[in-house]
């Protein structure tokens, strides 16, 4: 994975994103976001759930997959969630604030060789913290890209390119294929070159890590990405990309 520490980019990417809310005004907290039937306040409602599960998790009072008592799958679990507890965004804000910083502490005190109970699966803290880190970049995106507001792209993406490559072997039996070899050589924002996967696989996938980590959000369609594929299974492989497990 990247060179730098998980816990403390997953500290700098929210407070990227706690400081883009610092300045939306009362209208644009209700405005529609990037999350398809969410306001911006309802994504941040979302996310403050999220963590408080995390907090949850680590101190083993996450029953597993919970969720399946509020919907058929994640998503519409997650959107009962929220319908369920929207109120004002100060009150959201705040609640996602304190949540963040008590699920940073959870995972950076978590032993590190015991797997924490999450949605699809077991995940020990880090790969749990990637995960995190993750769905806030996504939904981050979600905010500030119908705004228009700056949010630059950082190193801290190599954390979310690497979960991508990671979870495909989940990805690929999603839809009943084994999990095939996938080479990966993507230019970080600053450039440099990551890499993930065997260098000797038939298949692969080459090109800007942003737009690979855009299609495993799917917020950017893998045949709108610009990205190169070869081999058997590349462009299967980027079709099922995803940054995280779900059912």
């Amino acid at each position: 994975m990247a060179s730098t520490d998980v816990f403390d980019d997953l500290e700098a990417e929210q407070e990227a994103l706690e400081a883009v809310l610092s300045k939306l005004s009362a209208q644009e907290w209700i405005r529609p976001s990037g999350a398809d039937g969410w306001t911006n306040a309802d994504v941040i409602l979302h996310l403050a759930q999220s963590e408080e599960a995390v907090v949850a998790s680590a101190a083993s009072a996450l029953e597993p997959r919970r969720w399946e008592g509020l919907g058929t799958d994640v998503d519409t679990a997650m959107d009962a969630l929220v319908r369920a507890e929207r109120t004002d965004p100060p009150r959201i804000f705040e609640r996602w604030r304190v949540a963040r910083r008590a699920a940073l502490a959870a995972l950076r005190g978590a032993d590190p060789q015991r797997p924490l109970v999450w949605v699809a699966a077991a995940l020990k803290p880090r790969t749990l913290a990637t995960t995190r880190l993750a769905e806030h970049w996504a939904h981050a995106l979600d905010v500030v890209d119908p705004l228009g507001i700056e949010y630059p792209d950082t190193a801290r993406l190599r954390h979310i390119a690497w979960l991508g490559h990671s979870t495909l072997p989940y990805a690929f039996g999603l839809i009943g294929e084994p999990a095939y070899a996938v080479h990966c050589e993507l230019s970080g924002p600053d450039g440099a070159l990551w890499t993930f996967g065997p260098p000797d696989a038939e298949s692969r996938i080459s090109g800007p890590a942003s737009a690979f980590c855009r299609v495993g959000a799917r917020r950017l369609a893998a045949e709108d990405s610009g990205l190169r594929t070869e081999g058997p299974h590349g462009a299967a492989a980027l079709r099922v990309l995803r940054n995280y497990a779900a059912t």
